[in-house]
């Protein structure tokens, strides 16, 4: 089966048909494993190893990735899917650009403004959840269209934070 990830406004193919995970046409050695009971995953590729969580994203083939204080937002799809949402237009950009707390906590810090333009990847908000200061940062290029929160506020998991058009 052959998918479309998306991750930070960049496109990648995967093909999982054969013995050998293909990414963008080249053979990629990879292993991927779960660590029992939790959402952490372990990957072995190209012989580096990445540990990260995953969290089902507000859609079906949208994931929430965080290696280390790092979060990103995964779109994976399959060829079918893909070419579905190209024929009735129904891909969902405005989600892939909302910025949404990962758990409970308290913002500490807006680093952007209504109208000021921002790169994927870049951060924009600071919350603090379990003793921790998280730094959330912008999934793809866009501009500030709304901030909802403001220093010293309390979210739960999952509201809105910022939206970039």
């Amino acid at each position: 089966m052959r998918y479309f990830v998306t991750i930070a406004g960049r496109e990648v193919e995967v093909d999982l048909t054969g013995a050998t995970p293909v990414v963008d046409g080249t053979p990629v050695e990879a292993q991927l494993s779960t660590l029992p009971g939790t959402r952490t995953r372990h990957l072995l590729a190209g012989g580096r190893s990445y540990a990260f969580a995953v969290h089902a994203g507000d859609r079906k083939g949208r994931w929430q990735l965080s290696i280390g204080a790092d979060r990103f937002v995964a779109d994976a799809v399959d060829e079918r899917t893909r070419a579905i949402r190209e024929m009735t237009g129904t891909a969902d950009d405005a989600a892939d650009k909302t910025i949404l707390a990962p758990m409970p906590g308290l913002v500490l810090k807006v680093e952007v403004e209504v109208g000021q333009t921002v790169r994927a990847g870049q951060g924009v908000v600071v919350v603090e959840a379990m003793k921790m200061e998280n730094e959330l940062k912008a999934p793809a290029d866009g501009v500030v269209a709304s901030i909802a929160v403001a220093p010293g506020q309390t979210v739960d998991k999952g509201a809105v934070l910022i939206v970039l058009e």
